[in-house]
């Protein structure tokens, strides 16, 4: 699984026009004071609206970025695919999170224990996304609730975390593992994950079984999928810091299936690699 979607927060800028606005405003305000003074009574509610939203915004944490990813078609697929990445991130509190995976919203926190809840979605899957797949008809896509429990030692955090899709596969998944960032320089964050992931019945059935319907379309042996392990996986990250604004971000992730989910016929690798890289913009 991807760490990016853990440990770096990105967030995205909005009304960087309005703060040159807002400056030329108030420039033109002090101009007309100084021509005509009874104009600021005017002019003075339009400014305090400008001020009173940059304000607002300013005290954001938002980052807005543009990359690719190279990953295959699909999970057990052995071709891979170059896809757009952008990346849209915003944290107007400290407890709520809106990115590009969903709305996490820090639920409780004491010392270094905290737990979260999220709202996301899941894509689902299309038998059009590979050959292998022809007949096995597609994973319509879902919305995903779950919580993540994380607890913090220096520099690690050790997190597990569980999601439930409403709709689609209505599978259920739990992950654990830890994540370790370490600032190496003053410009350079390396860091890096190792986690383990089990699955429901309704979710290894989806994206790993073959039922009957599905093995005298594909020509697939019928396979049942039943609840377990479902992969390990470890990535690495890197995050060089250009300057105080721009950022490039790179992460390398290797997902082992297991269990009934490597032994699927479906699946051609039983390793998923991925690849990222993003260019951002932290206001």
């Amino acid at each position: 699984m991807l760490a990016a979607n853990r440990k770096l927060v990105l967030r995205l800028p909005l009304l960087s026009a309005a703060a040159l606005s807002g400056l030329l405003w108030s420039d033109a305000v002090r101009a007309s004071d100084l021509i005509e003074p009874d104009l600021s009574v005017a002019t003075a509610p339009p400014r305090s609206r400008i001020d009173a939203a940059w304000s607002l915004m300013h005290d954001w944490h938002v980052v807005v970025g543009a990359g690719a990813s190279f990953e295959p078609e699909y999970e057990g697929g052995k071709k891979f695919t170059v896809s757009p990445l952008p990346y849209i991130s915003i944290q107007p509190y400290d407890w709520l999170t809106l990115d590009p995976t969903g709305i996490s919203v820090r639920a409780y926190e004491i010392g270094p224990a905290t737990f979260d809840l999220k709202v996301g979605y899941d894509t689902g899957r299309s038998e059009g996304d590979a050959d292998r797949l022809r007949g096995m008809g597609d994973i319509d896509f879902g919305a995903t609730v779950g919580g993540t429990a994380t607890y913090s030692f220096g520099p690690a955090d050790f997190f597990l975390e569980a999601e439930k899709t409403i709709g689609g596969s209505d599978g259920l998944t739990a992950t654990a593992g830890v994540s370790v960032t370490h600032k190496l320089t003053d410009s350079l964050i390396l860091g890096g994950e190792a986690s383990l992931t089990v699955a429901d019945e309704n979710y290894m059935q989806a994206y790993f079984g073959v039922d009957a319907m599905q093995s005298s379309r594909s020509g697939h042996a019928r396979y049942d999928a039943g609840a377990g392990l479902k992969s390990v996986g470890v990535s690495a990250s890197a995050t060089y810091l250009i300057n105080e604004n721009w950022f490039v971000k790179g992460e390398q992730s290797v997902d082992f299936l297991m269990g009934d989910a490597a032994d699927s016929p479906i699946v051609e690798r039983k390793f998923v690699s991925k690849s990222m890289l993003v260019l951002g913009y932290q206001f």
